[in-house]
């Protein structure tokens, strides 16, 4: 593979993760993470939400919520999503917090809001080696089948990105395409690292 890809969404555990662990699946360089301030899983009411920090290891979330209701976090999906993330990679990472990690070539975000982060934390950061950076916005809904779908369609765009032998002198075709193919609206921007 030619390109280094980063998934994020807010919490690092649903959309980022299901593309991530995809990507990952088919040999795809690939790294993921969420844009909150803490990492929010569902608890037994909207008012009620498991907070967790961001480095917080998987397997601690997945024995938490076991502990406190094995049956309500089955039936929501909420174990076996933690247990997929488990296989993918230890805990949830803040992309804030992620310039050691290095550069991407491009990232994908699955929500407005997440993508205007990822602008904007870009947009902030040193401008020292020029490199630049594909940011794409796949809008997709948090739920469990929506990320499936989502993630599937991720590893579509990435295929044909992947195709090329550069995706600046592509991308507006692909995306265009990939739009015209799937009915789905995508909103990019080219930034720098």
């Amino acid at each position: 593979m030619k390109f280094r890809y980063a998934m994020v969404c807010s919490s690092n555990q649903n959309r980022s993760m299901e593309a991530h662990c995809l990507l990952k699946r088919q040999g795809f360089d690939v790294a993921s993470y969420g844009t909150g301030a803490h990492v929010k899983l569902p608890g037994p009411s909207l008012r009620e939400p498991n907070v967790y920090e961001f480095g917080t290891p998987y397997k601690q979330m997945f024995d938490d919520l076991r502990r406190k209701d094995p049956e309500l976090y089955k039936r929501n999906g909420i174990l076996p999503m933690l247990k997929r993330n488990i296989g993918c990679k230890l805990a949830p990472q803040r992309w804030q917090e992620n310039s050691a990690d290095g550069t991407f070539d491009v990232v994908f975000t699955f929500e407005e809001k997440v993508f205007d982060m990822v602008i904007e934390d870009l947009h902030t950061r040193e401008h020292v080696l020029m490199k630049s950076v594909l940011v794409i916005n796949l809008e997709v809904k948090d739920n469990h089948e929506e990320a499936a779908v989502g993630a599937r369609l991720t590893l579509d765009l990435c295929q044909e990105l992947e195709a090329t032998d550069s995706w600046e002198e592509k991308v507006d075709d692909i995306i265009s395409t990939f739009e015209r193919q799937n009915r789905r609206k995508i909103v990019y921007s080219i930034s720098f690292y």
